[in-house]
């Protein structure tokens, strides 16, 4: 399998740049952030997504619109809820929707 590309979104910067050095450290692969759903859908429109990575402090609103959003922009682009428990549980939620990686 080609080499990944996530989105990772939540509202807490330091927790999301937490999660952008373990992706790209275990799974060498491409991950960038976002912080509002502005910076979500112009990311998603301008760069080619494999992942979205669901972080903390998105509001129910929000998960729910990005889950709307992908289903119908692109069903291809794998979901992942992840709101903590290390990087052994990251890489265990990735294998599940990747298991060739």
């Amino acid at each position: 399998m080609n080499k990944l590309s996530f989105l990772v979104v939540g509202k807490n910067d330091e927790i999301i740049q937490v999660l952008k050095r373990v992706i790209q450290s275990n799974f060498n692969s491409k991950a960038i952030t976002a912080n509002d759903m502005d910076e979500f859908y112009k990311t998603v429109l301008s760069t080619q997504v494999n992942v979205v990575l669901l972080s903390c402090g998105l509001e129910i609103k929000e998960e729910q619109e990005i889950k709307r959003f992908i289903n119908s922009y692109n069903p291809n682009i794998k979901v992942i809820e992840h709101y903590g428990g290390g990087s052994g549980l990251l890489k265990s939620e990735v294998l599940i929707q990747f298991p060739n990686l």
